[in-house]
């Protein structure tokens, strides 16, 4: 864990792809399309699903002109998320956490993981039904393993950003041809979808459903996640460079955000021509529309087809999910912690109330569920568009990059247009609520002071940088006031431990070692017995192995005494992230010096992470070197 610590949004990808060696347009352009790829199975996740067959089953192709209308949204504000990220260098919760007092971005963050916590649900839910509907695996069970994806995440990172990319298009590849064969087999009315594009509000009830897909496709997680996607692309930082870069990573969004158009329409569409034209108009639950996808349109394969795309879209977003978690942790509380208890932590918080209300009210509350999680989604949107145009208008920060009048305007209609619909859809809930519910006194001294302070953050978000500008320094400080160095003239190690497994990256690391200490220093030899035997005897053991690493040892401390150092040796047993650090912090050792082996993602779940546990547990500088 890290606290304070300085570091780059998503630091292990930041910068990691070279476009600067590009030549020619079109290999640029290619080697900035991907972010918005990642950020687009948001649009296209379980969540959607739910609310786009509702939408479809219940109003026909009414509601067509909703999904449009959030496409543009999400590509108006995928794009300022994006200039935020390429020109200050920043996500949006840093930008948040530069900009507003401590107590705000506590707030914005807890409302930032509520909003990853609901996306994470409708992931789980959508993974679960899944596996229900291609292997009849309960759906209580499908839930619980969903928590196992929890490490796909570290594989594919570990690859690089690009790798991660690929398989990410390999799974919306997978979606789109399956919506493509799905709009084969239903053969909708064209000119009934043409209509469809005429904006309408038929019912309060097409209202909810109009918020959710707000809400399922304009994602608040996913304004974080982009603005710190792009910087994973090392540019030119010229006036020049940053135009293009801004102008390639609008490309990319409008593809990708037009892909998930297609894919949210065709889902909508098939709900219409094959529920809604049928008079089945009650068909929320993913598995009701799965069951009567054959009967209905008369071929097996669709069903089958549909849950496979299902699986696709659920297994895609927990990747971007997990990332995003990381960005808003990171951001916000300038806390880092690992990445594998970061995607535990999320997926626990989706799987609780999932399992609890599957529990409770059975397999078909998860239609409702799904669709409640989306207007969560879309209730929290406010409180990360209102910043992030600040931020994108702020000539002092953002200089010839802040956004022109035109697109201000825009930006200030949407945000408008989507706090509108959330202020009354809550106000209209609460009202229901306080009518309905026997004794109401519980509802105000919960969910209206908790409305009521939500709204009140809203307001002092969007007024403040209006009323009071912050002087903010040119050079960005994202970690508190800096403390005054302390700075010797010369820095000299007495008695250095290094630490040794007869590899080849022993001679790298004890070549570092004595380019710290030279021929004064002491140096301290460790290797440590990990036989099963000497887990459990200690130094007691005597197999082949110990015997071996003693001889070794030895042959390492003979020729360097031939070359003038002083050696001792250390031989431990058992747990090296226990026997290390006890050897070091008794030596009077005053650094320590270790190779690191590149272990990835399952090398590190299956042979430990012994550099992490070490170095938080002695007491001197730890000096890491590697191949």
């Amino acid at each position: 864990m890290k606290v304070g610590s300085t570091s780059k949004s998503l630091e292990e990808v930041n910068a990691s792809v070279d476009t600067t060696t590009k030549i020619g347009s079109w290999k640029k352009l290619f080697s900035f399309l991907g972010p918005a790829y990642l950020v687009s199975v948001g649009y296209m996740d379980p969540g959607n699903w739910a609310t786009d067959i509702a939408g479809g089953s219940q109003f026909g192709y009414t509601l067509i002109w909703v999904l449009l209308m959030s496409n543009l949204m999400a590509l108006l504000l995928q794009s300022l998320s994006a200039r935020l990220g390429v020109v200050r260098g920043l996500d949006l919760a840093q930008a948040s956490r530069e900009n507003y007092p401590k107590a705000i971005n506590i707030f914005l963050y807890i409302l930032a993981e509520i909003a990853i916590a609901a996306c994470d649900l409708a992931e789980v839910l959508g993974m679960a039904i899944g596996l229900q509907l291609l292997f009849k695996i309960p759906l209580l069970v499908g839930v619980t393993i969903s928590v196992l994806d929890t490490f796909l995440l570290l594989f594919l990172i570990n690859y690089g950003i690009r790798k991660m990319e690929a398989f990410i298009i390999a799974l919306v590849g997978i979606i789109g041809l399956s919506f493509f064969a799905e709009m084969i087999f239903v053969a909708p009315n064209v000119s009934q979808i043409a209509k469809g594009f005429i904006p309408s509000i038929p019912s309060d009830a097409a209202l909810y459903i109009t918020l959710g897909i707000i809400g399922a496709t304009v994602m608040p997680h996913n304004l974080y996640l982009h603005s710190s996607l792009v910087q994973t692309r090392k540019f030119e930082k010229t006036k020049y460079g940053l135009k293009k870069a801004i102008s390639y990573n609008f490309i990319d969004s409008s593809i990708a955000l037009n892909f998930a158009f297609f894919v949210n329409s065709a889902i909508l569409i098939l709900a219409a021509a094959t529920f809604y034209n049928n008079g089945m108009f009650n068909i929320a639950q993913i598995q009701d529309a799965y069951r009567l996808l054959q009967p209905v349109i008369g071929n097996k394969w669709a069903p089958v087809i549909f849950a496979i795309a299902l699986i696709a879209a659920g297994q895609s977003s927990t990747i971007t999910g997990t990332l995003a978690g990381q960005v808003v942790m990171e951001g916000y509380l300038n806390l880092r912690i690992q990445p594998w208890i970061r995607r535990l932590f999320t997926r626990l918080i989706a799987i609780i109330p999932a399992f609890i209300t599957i529990y409770y009210l059975g397999e078909q509350s998860t239609g409702q569920l799904l669709i409640l999680s989306q207007v969560i989604l879309s209730i929290q949107l406010g409180f990360a568009i209102i910043p992030l145009i600040h931020f994108v208008s702020d000539k002092k920060t953002m200089g010839e990059n802040s956004i022109n009048t035109l697109t201000k305007i825009l930006s200030w209609i949407v945000a408008l247009i989507i706090i509108s619909l959330n202020v009354k859809l809550v106000f209209e809930t609460i009202h229901d609520w306080l009518t309905t519910t026997e004794n109401p006194i519980y509802i105000y001294f919960t969910v209206v002071p908790i409305a009521s302070i939500s709204g009140l953050l809203l307001l002092y978000i969007t007024f403040l940088p209006l009323i009071k500008k912050r002087k903010i320094s040119s050079e960005i400080n994202l970690h508190g006031e800096l403390k005054h160095l302390s700075i010797k003239s010369k820095q000299t190690y007495k008695k250095i431990a290094i630490t040794v497994d007869f590899s080849n990256v022993d001679s790298i690391a004890i070549n570092n070692a004595i380019a710290q200490g030279g021929m004064d220093a002491e140096y301290i030899l460790i290797h440590i017995v990990e036989t099963a035997g000497a887990l459990y005897m200690d130094k007691d053991v005597q197999d082949f192995e110990t015997k071996t690493d003693k001889l070794n040892l030895k042959k390492y401390a003979e020729e360097l005494k031939q070359k003038g150092h002083k050696i001792h040796l250390k031989l431990g047993y058992g747990n090296p992230k226990k026997s290390i650090p006890d050897i070091v912090n008794q030596s009077g050792a005053d650094l320590l010096v270790m190779g690191a082996h590149g272990h990835r993602a399952i090398k590190d779940i299956i042979f430990g992470t012994t550099l992490d546990a070490v170095r938080h547990s002695v007491n001197v500088p730890v000096l890491i070197v590697k191949k």
